[in-house]
């Protein structure tokens, strides 16, 4: 195997985007990885330079592949072999304000919801 080319779903799970390779090679299989926009298989070959998109969480992630890592290692050196692109980071981050917006105008109470906050609950989500 050439040292510039990598496995998707090692490259992912090496990058620490997935716990487990299993959990790259179900994202890949899922439709939720895409290579230089085309949608991609788990043994796709990563190279250096590749635009890599990823939908994980409910949050998307457009990377550019700096590095084929050796190894899954620290997280510090995952971070070194990719780079997000500022659209994609402000995208995010504009997503989970929204996300904390929307938590803070749910009812609150200080455990288990009663009655009364649950019956909020659902006229709030319609049902």
């Amino acid at each position: 195997m050439s040292d510039d080319l990598l496995r998707l779903d090692r490259w992912l799970w090496f990058t620490r985007f997935y716990k487990t390779r299993t959990a790259a090679q179900a994202a890949v299989n899922g439709g939720h990885v895409r290579v230089n926009g085309e949608r991609a298989r788990a043994a796709t070959s990563v190279r250096i330079g590749d635009q890599v998109q990823i939908v994980r969480q409910q949050s998307a992630y457009e990377l550019t592949v700096l590095a084929i890592p050796a190894r899954r290692g620290p997280a510090k050196d995952a971070q070194a072999c990719y780079e997000e692109s500022p659209a994609s980071i402000a995208r995010r981050e504009q997503q989970l304000a929204e996300l904390r917006r929307d938590r803070l105008q749910m009812p609150m109470t200080k455990g288990k919801p009663d009655k009364h906050t649950r019956r909020q609950l659902r006229d709030r989500k319609g049902r």
